[in-house]
């Protein structure tokens, strides 16, 4: 490998990488817009194994906006990212292939308002299929796989009552 691709490749690693930085900001910030924005035309996510929906990047960011207002705080970790890159038309580098772990703790809207401990976290791994256009790459499809999830114990609450 040349120095020209070795640098890039570290290249496109770095805009991959930021990306799903992109998308974690745009989610936990509820900035549906930018959400879009990330993807590409035909672009879908899948958030079924969250108990969530499939669909078109659009229809996704309604769904979230909806049904995230029942957090107030919301903060992912997305770690252990494994990038991989492939061929199209001929020319390497045109798509990528991502897959991170997450962890999410999220806090209920309308809870004690001086606590800042989570009361929702869960767990999983996302992978991300982006793709590399004139404006940059962009999110072809994400898919959420949720492994775990922690609630508040109901038996605390009782107790706190």
């Amino acid at each position: 490998m040349t120095q020209r691709v070795e640098l890039a490749t570290v290249m496109d690693r770095l805009a991959v990488d930021e990306m799903v930085t992109e998308y974690a900001v745009a989610v936990d910030d509820g900035d549906w817009a930018a959400y879009r924005r990330l993807f590409t035309a035909d672009g879908r996510a899948d958030y079924r194994s969250a108990g969530g929906i499939e669909g078109d990047a659009a229809q996704v960011a309604g769904w979230l906006a909806e049904n995230l207002t029942l957090f107030s705080m919301r903060q992912h970790l997305i770690v252990n990212r494994r990038v991989r890159f492939g061929i199209l038309d001929h020319d390497t580098g045109d798509t990528a292939l991502l897959q991170a772990d997450y962890v999410n703790p999220m806090r209920f809207a309308g809870g004690d308002a001086a606590s800042t401990a989570p009361d929702f976290v869960c767990g999983g791994r996302y992978s991300f299929a982006l793709l590399r256009t004139r404006d940059g790459w962009r999110l072809r499809q994400v898919v959420v796989e949720e492994r775990w999830r922690r609630l508040p114990d109901p038996r605390a609450v009782a107790v706190s009552d």
